[in-house]
C-alpha cells in the first residue's frame, strides 16, 4: 500500500463516485452504478476491508470470483454479461478511486473483464409485435384508457424509452395536432435533468414523435376520466401519474410484466405451470413468469415491427433516437430467414 493513499471506507468512497457522476450521468445511470457496486461493498464487509487503501489485485481476483458465483444476491450463478457490466462499474469506480487517492492509480488495470462471444452481451428477449398488438386490444376492450392502456400504448406507438414517456408533461402533449410542424397529433420528449426527468441522450433525445389520432383520443380520455389531478414535486404536470405525483420508473417495468403475462388476460399458462400455485400470479413477482416483458422489450418490438414493415433506417432511428448499431444490435429481433427474405425483394434476379 502506497504511503500517498489517504483511508477511506468502501462505502464513503462509492457515496463520493455516486455524487461525483451527477454533473455528466442521468440519474438511472447513476443508480444503476451505485447498484452494481453494492456487491462490491457486501464483498468488502465479508472479507474485513475497512479501509479501501488495502484493497489488493488479489482481492479483486477473488471478488470476480465470488460474484460469478452468486454471492452477494443469494444465486447459484450469475450471467457472463451480468458479470461484466458489474466489473466494469468496478474499473470505473476503481479509476475515480485512484483520481482521489484511495488506490494505487493503476489498481484498476489489475481486474480484467470476461470476453464475450459475438451476441452474449445482447438480450434476446422482445415483446413479438402481434403479441403487443394482442395486449392492446385486450386492453382497448377491457380497460380503455386506464394508465396501463395509455402506458403500454405509448411505449408501442412510439417506441421511446419509459424513461421518455415517463418525463412527458400535459403541455408536451399536442392531442388537436396544431403545431405547426405537424399535420396530426404529436407528443414532445423533453431533456429536463433539473426536475427529475432527464433523457437518455440528453439534449440530443428532444424530439416531437407523431401519434395516430386514435391514441390521441384514448389520452384525452385517459386524462379526463382517469388521470389523477395531481403535480410532482417540481409542480409539473405529469401526463401520467398515480395518485402520488409522478410516477417511479420501476411503475412502468411493474406494469409491463403484469400485462404481458398470458394469464393476466384469461390465456392458458404457455408454461405448463398450475396457475393456483404460480408465484408469478402475485403481481410483487410478475416478473418471474417466462412470458412476461420488460420496457425495453416493447422497443425492440417496435424497431422488428417497423424493419419488418421496410420504414427507412433513418426514420427509425430518427423516431427512437438511436443509432443504426444500437439499433441493429439491442433491437432488431427479426429471424436470419426474415432478414433474408425482405432482402430479396429488393433483388430484382431472384
Amino acid at each position: 500500500m502506497s504511503d500517498d493513499l489517504e483511508p477511506i471506507s468502501p462505502v464513503d468512497a462509492v457515496e463520493m463516485f455516486h455524487s461525483a457522476m451527477e454533473d455528466e450521468h442521468s440519474e438511472s445511470t447513476r443508480r444503476s452504478e451505485y447498484h452494481r457496486l453494492r456487491s462490491f461493498i457486501q464483498f468488502c464487509d465479508e472479507e474485513g476491508i475497512e479501509n479501501l487503501n488495502e484493497v489488493s489485485g488479489r482481492d479483486l481476483y477473488r471478488y470476480r470470483t465470488w460474484r460469478r458465483e452468486g454471492k452477494g444476491d443469494g444465486r447459484d450463478s450469475i450471467k457472463l454479461v451480468t458479470l461484466k457490466s458489474q466489473l466494469a462499474t468496478l474499473r470505473r469506480f476503481l479509476r475515480f478511486a485512484g483520481d482521489i487517492d484511495a488506490v494505487d492509480p493503476e489498481l484498476y488495470e489489475q481486474l480484467s473483464l470476461p470476453t464475450m462471444k459475438n451476441g452474449e452481451d445482447v438480450s434476446e428477449t422482445t415483446l413479438k409485435p402481434e403479441r403487443a398488438i394482442e395486449i392492446l386490444d385486450y386492453l382497448e376492450n377491457a380497460q380503455p384508457a386506464s394508465r396501463d392502456h395509455i402506458v403500454l400504448l405509448l411505449l408501442w406507438e412510439t417506441g421511446a424509452r419509459s424513461g421518455a414517456i415517463r418525463g412527458l408533461d400535459l403541455e408536451d402533449c399536442d392531442l388537436d395536432g396544431t403545431h405547426p410542424r405537424f399535420s396530426g397529433p404529436a407528443v414532445h420528449f423533453v431533456h429536463r435533468p433539473e426536475t427529475g426527468t432527464p433523457l437518455k441522450n440528453h439534449e440530443s433525445g428532444t424530439r416531437w414523435n407523431r401519434i395516430s389520432q386514435k391514441t390521441a383520443r384514448y389520452i384525452e380520455d385517459y386524462i379526463e376520466y382517469h388521470r389523477d389531478e395531481v403535480t410532482d414535486e417540481y409542480d409539473r404536470h405529469p401526463l401520467i401519474t398515480t395518485r402520488y405525483g409522478r410516477p417511479a420508473g420501476n411503475t412502468f417495468r411493474k406494469t409491463l410484466y403484469r400485462v404481458t403475462r398470458p394469464c393476466w388476460r384469461d390465456e392458458g399458462c404457455p408454461h405448463d405451470r398450475d396457475i393456483d400455485s404460480c408465484e408469478a400470479t402475485n403481481i410483487d413477482h410478475a416478473s418471474k413468469c417466462p412470458s412476461s416483458r420488460s420496457p425495453h422489450d416493447v422497443r425492440s418490438g417496435r424497431v422488428t415491427f417497423y424493419r419488418r414493415e421496410d420504414v427507412p433506417r433513418r426514420i427509425v432511428e430518427d423516431r427512437l433516437n438511436a443509432s443504426e448499431d444500437i439499433l441493429s444490435r439491442h433491437y432488431d429481433r427479426r429471424s436470419d430467414r426474415e432478414q433474408a427474405e425482405q432482402r430479396s425483394d429488393f433483388l430484382p434476379d431472384l
